[in-house]
């Protein structure tokens, strides 16, 4: 019995192990198998490279444009203080106020603050002068629970500021001799909880843990106020250890469009426009660089190839109130009378010569005098190209009044004369050198707004509308020429939070984490110990991102990146149709993926792969070609239009927000409401200076529509909302959530 099972046993055994070995694999299928999982592997990773790579480009090509739409909003204010005609005595006052300030007396002494009292119904923190660590710590906590610092404090911590900033010089020298380690951030923008992390990971500032926070602490984010109080609490508190410079958001009109004079008025109604005023003040005297232990260099932007850093140091950087602004300057300094005098005594002593070469002129042959005529046409180009601003700088640069014309006469002046009307006349004058302050105009715009590039040189900065494109042979010059080691710079929104470039020598670091959306990036900062060799630590404050896969991750950027480029897309409707007609004669409705393409990218420039992204903005004919009225389908109107013409209705969604800004100034008492006559006023200045052709019968029909309820004043709030781009499938899936709660109940 016992046999039995023994011998029955081994049977089956050996059976098994028959079997095993006959489902083994062998080592060649193997090695095939993990080939072909490598390879799905790669090709998985590499399409979501891909698409992390085009959605970065969307972010920051829709980002770029906007700034160039807000140099144009700026123009335009300059344009309106100029041509607005106060209705009801409400001008645009915090327009006049941040472009043509006027230093209040009242803010500059301590009854700014004093006369303005604390109720005992205030809840919120409580802190005394000077401030103590007790004190940034109270901020600290009640900033964590939400809660709001009361006018008084806020304008005597800009007060106290303000004094300290006054005694600060332009660039701030640091040395590693007396501490451990120099911690670097960069762009905050608002995000309290990226501030926050950093002091939990690096420690807060003190003696033993100094910063420099490198500009653009506001806007965009919704705790600027707070990550600016809390900045400016801790240099307050250690003068010596916490330093600030100044970013391109550090500054009014910039502040206009992207949120941070919004956040004041919400935040602070009743002293809000002291704040502001204050706040400007402030940064304007913010240092504009950091240079550590005389080899590392802190800017915000960058430099160009005119970047002069003795000259930096020695500029009145208050009076750039925004750099967004080109100083004015006129020629009535000039003495023509003693221009023409000296002219016509240059003239007398030519004479003979000029007979002489005039004679020899008419005497050439058609060939001569048209290359005579070439050159002439060179010379007069150039003469016009010296009296304007030099290309490092493109931000609202100047023209040559058409007044103004280069003097032709003679060859010796012709790039340095210039003619103006003169009585009866034209009269000749010597060109004038750009003045002083255009020249430290220039100097703080190419430090704020400039990016580094690959190919060597120096060019505008046309991307972005400001600043330049600096090159790795300007970045060793200047290193050459001041003996520094190395560039860091900030203004760049990093996918890793920083970024090494130029052969090492410039190093960019970003401190705001989900800058454009959540997960889309980390934020970092760098610390420099005495070997000046940074290190750098990255984080991400984010508790959802944490739960997803980089996968998710990516389709929840994508997502919401294709989302702004449909809006942009429905915002400049009528010119890309007409655009993609002019490719389709026979009104098909399709073109092809070429020409799709093409006409995107010369409407909107923003210099993306539209062939990459065609199967998510428009639909494919049988034939292969593009069906381009599908490029709209997905999104329309927030709400019922009132009755106006296509164009008019179109430019609304296009220049919604520079729109809305202007509204807000005009309605100072914040109400929602404005006057039709300011609504009339202010669309037709609007529309003038952006040449957009609609008449005055067309905006008083917009006008006496929207004011719904017949009162002479007009809800901008409801109005704007009219004309804002929603996507059909949210607003499918927000009419099927009211639905299901209605059903519910």
């Amino acid at each position: 019995m016992g046999c039995g099972t023994s011998v029955a046993t081994e049977t089956q055994l050996k059976k098994l192990e028959t079997d095993e070995a006959g489902r083994t694999p062998s080592l060649a299928l193997t090695i095939k198998a993990a080939v072909l999982i490598q390879r799905w592997y790669r090709r998985y990773m590499a399409r979501l490279e891909m698409r992390r790579r085009y959605t970065w480009n969307i972010f920051q090509s829709i980002e770029y444009a906007g700034e160039q739409d807000q140099l144009q909003l700026s123009s335009f204010f300059s344009f309106m203080l100029d041509n607005f005609t106060q209705l009801s005595g409400n001008g645009p006052d915090l327009i006049t106020q941040l472009l043509d300030p006027v230093v209040d007396p009242w803010l500059d002494r301590e009854i700014c603050y004093n006369l303005v009292p604390v109720p005992d119904s205030y809840t919120g923190p409580r802190i005394s002068f000077p401030l103590g660590v007790s004190d940034t710590n109270t901020l600290l906590s009640a900033f964590k629970e939400q809660q709001i610092l009361h006018a008084r404090y806020v304008l005597q911590l800009l007060y106290e500021a303000k004094k300290l900033l006054k005694q600060m010089p332009n660039i701030n020298h640091l040395s590693t001799s007396y501490t451990k380690d120099i911690t670097i951030c960069g762009d905050l923008h608002g995000h309290l909880d990226d501030l926050l992390l950093i002091f939990y990971k690096n420690g807060l500032p003190s003696a033993e843990t100094p910063y420099v926070f490198n500009g653009d602490f506001v806007d965009r984010g919704k705790k600027s106020v707070e990550v600016v109080i809390m900045l400016f609490a801790y240099f307050l508190l250690y003068p010596d250890y916490m330093h600030l410079n100044r970013g391109n958001h550090e500054d009014p009109i910039m502040n206009l469009r992207y949120g941070f004079t919004k956040e004041v008025m919400q935040k602070y109604k009743i002293h809000g426009r002291e704040i502001l005023q204050l706040f400007q003040d402030v940064f304007s005297l913010l240092p504009i660089a950091t240079v550590i232990d005389g080899k590392v260099l802190i800017v915000h932007g960058g430099i160009s190839d005119q970047t002069d850093l003795n000259l930096l140091s020695s500029i009145k950087r208050h009076k750039v109130k925004s750099a967004l602004r080109f100083p004015r300057y006129s020629l009535e300094k000039l003495d023509i009378g003693q221009s023409c005098r000296h002219v016509k005594r240059m003239r007398s002593m030519d004479s003979s010569c000029s007979s002489s070469r005039s004679y020899s002129r008419s005497q050439g042959t058609p060939g001569q005098r048209k290359r005579r005529c070439k050159l002439k046409r060179e010379d007069s180009a150039a003469s016009t190209s010296s009296s304007s601003s030099s290309s490092s700088s493109s931000v609202c640069s100047p023209q040559t009044p058409s007044s103004l014309r280069p003097c032709p006469s003679s060859p010796s002046l012709s790039c340095k004369v210039l003619q103006v009307p003169y009585l009866d006349s034209l009269s000749s004058i010597p060109l004038p050198s750009p003045p002083q302050h255009e020249q430290e105009w220039k100097q703080i715009v190419d430090i704020l707004w400039s990016d580094p590039k690959t190919q060597e040189g120096c060019s505008p900065n046309l991307f972005r509308g400001g600043g330049c494109y600096f090159g790795p042979d300007v970045t060793q010059k200047l290193l050459l020429q001041h003996g520094l080691q190395m560039l860091i710079r900030s203004h760049e929104c990093k996918q890793e939070g920083y970024e090494i470039c130029h052969g090492g020598k410039v190093i960019t670091i970003f401190s705001a984490s989900n800058y454009y959306e959540e997960g889309s990036n980390r934020g970092a900062y760098i610390k420099l110990g005495r070997e000046l060799v940074p290190r750098f630590y990255q984080y991400q404050v984010s508790r959802i991102t944490r739960k997803l896969t980089l996968t998710q991750r990516i389709r929840a950027a994508e997502g919401s990146a294709l989302r702004a480029l449909k809006e942009k897309l429905f915002a400049h409707r009528s010119e890309l149709v007409g655009s993609f007609q002019q490719y389709d004669p026979d009104n098909t409705g399709t073109v092809s993926v070429c020409e799709w393409a093409q006409v995107l990218e010369c409407v909107l420039r923003l210099d993306l792969p539209w062939r990459t992204l065609r199967p998510h903005l428009a639909r494919l004919a049988s034939d292969g070609s593009v069906e381009y009225q599908s490029c709209f389908e997905d999104m329309e109107p927030g709400a019922t239009l009132p009755k106006v013409t296509p164009n008019l209705a179109e430019t609304l969604f296009r220049y919604r927000t520079d729109i809305e800004i202007i509204f807000n100034i005009i309605d100072k008492d914040h109400s929602g409401l404005i006057s039709i006559e300011e609504f009339r006023h202010t669309w037709r200045l609007f529309s003038a200076h952006l040449g957009v052709a609609i008449d005055d019968r067309a905006i008083d029909d917009l006008a006496r529509s929207i004011d719904f309820n017949k009162d002479g004043s007009i809800d901008f709030t409801e109005f704007l909302e009219a004309f804002r781009v929603v996507h059909k499938l949210d607003k499918d899936a927000q009419l099927s959530k009211k639905m299901d709660k209605e059903n519910s109940l």
